[in-house]
């Protein structure tokens, strides 16, 4: 269990942060972008999920939401020898995580009708917060691949944060009629 009595501790005042494995790292590194991109994407869940008036479909945004918590966590542990087990003390994404995302995506996409277009970010609220969300989501992802290539990362989180932008789209078009009220790109309406 987390317990924090104190926010500020000045220890990061030097522009450093510290990992779970009490190493610190400069707080511009491709570790940081990348957990802190995933906070950000989380963030951008939360005001998705805030459209909705509870739910099967706000229940499932809270669980990504702590699910991206485990991933800044992981992120958060660096791994030696590229042992990516989790245990007690070390938090990592696992298949089961990314499998729940595949089983969902699956399950919302039988209700929908196939693609004929690209579809625009936008239509209901809950929908155009979900692409919101969807597109922090692949910002993050760019962060935690740009880590990858440089250090190595859990190859699970790596899936986890690819599934989940899937995960988003699919949903943004449930929000919109299941995809009846999804607006679509018509290329080269305007020229």
């Amino acid at each position: 269990m987390v317990k924090l009595n104190k926010i500020y501790t000045r220890t990061g005042d030097d522009g450093s942060t510290g990992l779970v494995d009490g190493s610190r790292v400069a707080k511009q590194s491709p570790r940081i972008e990348a957990i802190g991109k995933v906070d950000e994407a989380n963030s951008a869940i939360g005001l998705a999920a805030a459209a909705l008036d509870g739910g099967a479909q706000a229940q499932a945004l809270f669980r990504v939401q702590n699910d991206l918590f485990d991933l800044g966590a992981d992120l958060a542990t660096p791994a030696e020898n590229r042992d990516f087990a989790p245990s007690e003390m070390v938090l990592r994404i696992v298949p089961g995580q990314v499998e729940w995302l595949e089983q969902s995506i699956d399950a919302l996409n039988e209700n929908l009708e196939p693609l004929t277009s690209f579809v625009l970010p936008g239509g209901s609220e809950a929908a155009a917060r979900t692409h919101v969300a969807r597109a922090s989501v692949r910002s993050a992802e760019r962060a935690v691949t740009e880590l990858a290539a440089g250090e190595p990362v859990n190859p699970s989180a790596l899936a986890y944060i690819n599934r989940l932008s899937d995960y988003l789209f699919v949903l943004a078009r449930v929000f919109n009629e299941n995809g009846a009220g999804d607006v679509t790109w018509v290329p080269g309406q305007n020229r």
